[in-house]
């Protein structure tokens, strides 16, 4: 199992949007590039919507940022696309058996365990925006246009 592929969707439609600024970035447009369906971007939309990174207008194709790039974390997008519920990245499998050993143990032994690496990758998250993104995707694009 793995995190929902929607944060990293999400991402991309924000690097994209970000990059795109001159054009429209469409759910169609978005859809291209992520070369997936664009009732699927709407639904991603949908939620940085409401967690106040993009705007959209109904009827009006395109989105633009809420807020500038260098203040969209990438922890703002994990969290807007419900990847997980909060302190539970890693699930816990229930019911292990009381009169086994590891059973009894189990939990309360990878517990802390577990809660530091989601704390740790969450700050990992915080420290890298849209704009680093951004300006990541533009460096790579240079360097392959080189060669």
């Amino acid at each position: 199992m793995s995190i929902s592929s929607r944060f990293t969707v999400g991402v991309h439609i924000l690097a994209l949007i970000e990059l795109n600024k001159e054009g429209i970035s469409s759910s169609e447009f978005l859809a291209g590039s992520v070369n997936t369906n664009p009732t699927l971007i709407r639904k991603i939309m949908g939620m940085l919507k409401k967690a106040g990174l993009i705007e959209v207008q109904p009827g009006i194709a395109g989105a633009k940022l809420a807020k500038e790039p260098s203040y969209i974390t990438l922890l703002n997008v994990y969290k807007a696309v419900d990847v997980v519920q909060e302190k539970e990245l890693f699930s816990m499998h229930q019911n292990p058996h009381p009169d086994c050993l590891v059973g009894r143990n189990i939990q309360d032994s990878i517990t802390p365990v577990l809660s530091a690496a989601q704390i740790a990758m969450e700050k990992a998250l915080e420290n890298v925006t849209i704009e680093d993104i951004a300006k990541d995707i533009v460096e790579k694009e240079k360097l392959k246009i080189q060669y």
